[in-house]
């Protein structure tokens, strides 16, 4: 046997171990990451699903289509979730009202049909309890201002029935509040929208960022005596999305004692993905009223591609990019999730919620330490929700 077979033999007994050594530790990050996860308490603050509620599809049932169902979230770890009161911001007036009270109504039947499953939840402490009980918790976030249609006694109600955050806007203007996705009309908020913000400061409501232009924002930080939430927005420096939060945002949003909550949409996490769709966005519009519904989807990309070329691919790996972001410019108090789930296209390997572990694993190799890693996931949102009752306490006894 000549010297150079030697080497070989020994440098591939070398690569072997090595590689055998590298995979028993991967399995082990994996297992340990998988207890911890399964061990957390797991909350998300904005998701889709709500209009599902009002048909005959069933939330106990496991689906092929969609993201979010009972034995998914079991799948996936995932405790408590905000379900999004939600319609577009073109609907106002009684409507939006009625429509509103209808889906408040579509959440509290499903905790009265599932009482085993399901519990309604206003408070962190009724979160905890519902963890401890092995029921999800349920909770509900109104997504657009619109709905309180320029009424302060409706938004009081909007409370009473367990509403416990409202997101300004939505991707319109209200009558007192700027939107992101659109053109700006009031300079942020009017008067009666810094009424509407100290209104959810008393009623221990969460005043939501999410969906706001940048001065109003600013405007609601100002105005507020409690912290706030962004339920559902990811960081402007990784992709410039103007629903987004540029870092003087975060850093200011943590300082006053709010949470960013990391959206997962693709166009959210990924800047080359949102140019494009930039460029593209008048020639799909065009496309999807020739050939309309997802079974029509490939032939729109078919013909879309020729002139902007092929459609960037996004990766669940992302959303742990803005986590890593917003945990350096605000801290690792002040980072949660909201997924979006069922609001819209996700990115590659988070279809849906039962691929949430993968979250907590990649953070877990990137280093963070598991109490951050709870914090991440749960902790931090029920810390903010017990903030603000705080001030609504106090703001009560004077």
């Amino acid at each position: 046997m000549t010297n150079s077979i030697v080497v070989s033999i020994l440098l591939l007994a070398c690569t072997a171990t090595a590689w055998s050594e590298e995979r028993t530790t991967n399995d082990a990050i994996a297992q340990k990451a998988r207890k911890l996860h399964f061990s957390a308490l797991v909350l998300d603050t904005h998701i889709d699903v709500t209009p599902k509620l009002q048909t005959d599809w069933k939330f106990t049932e496991r689906h092929s289509d969609g993201a979010v169902d009972l034995p998914r979230m079991k799948a996936g770890g995932l405790d408590g979730l905000f379900f999004s009161i939600f319609m577009p911001g073109t609907v106002t007036g009684p409507k939006a009202v009625s429509d509103a009270i209808e889906r408040i109504a579509a959440v509290h039947k499903l905790a009265q049909d599932f009482p085993n499953d399901v519990a309604l939840c206003v408070t962190a402490e009724q979160v905890r309890q519902a963890h401890k009980q092995g029921k999800i918790a349920a909770l509900m976030g109104m997504e657009g201002g619109h709905m309180i249609n320029n009424s302060l006694p409706t938004l009081r109600m909007y409370a009473k029935l367990g509403v416990r955050y409202l997101t300004l806007t939505h991707s319109v203007n209200t009558d007192w509040a700027d939107s992101s996705g659109d053109e700006p009309k009031h300079d942020g908020l009017t008067a009666f929208g810094k009424d509407v913000v100290h209104e959810l400061n008393k009623l221990g409501v969460m005043v939501d960022i999410s969906h706001v232009s940048d001065k109003t924002f600013w405007d609601a930080l100002g105005e507020s005596q409690a912290p706030l939430i962004a339920s559902h927005s990811s960081t402007r420096a990784v992709s410039g999305h103007p629903r987004n939060m540029t870092d003087a945002m975060i850093k200011a949003l943590a300082a006053k004692g709010g949470v960013i909550q990391i959206n997962y949409l693709d166009q959210f996490l990924d800047n080359d993905l949102y140019e494009y769709m930039q460029k593209a966005e008048p020639k799909l519009r065009e496309l999807t009223a020739k050939y309309p519904g997802q079974a029509n989807a490939q032939k729109r990309m078919q013909e879309l591609t020729p002139e902007f070329g092929p459609m960037p691919r996004v990766s669940w790996e992302k959303i742990v990019d803005h986590i890593d972001h917003a945990v350096r410019v605000a801290g690792i108090d002040h980072v949660g999730l909201g997924s979006d789930f069922d609001g819209g296209p996700m990115p590659d390997g988070m279809r849906e919620v039962s691929e949430l572990p993968k979250i907590t694993e990649a953070l877990l190799r990137r280093g963070y330490r598991e109490n951050d890693i709870r914090k991440i996931l749960g902790l931090n949102t029920l810390r903010l929700m017990e903030e603000v009752q705080h001030v609504a306490d106090e703001l009560a006894k004077r």
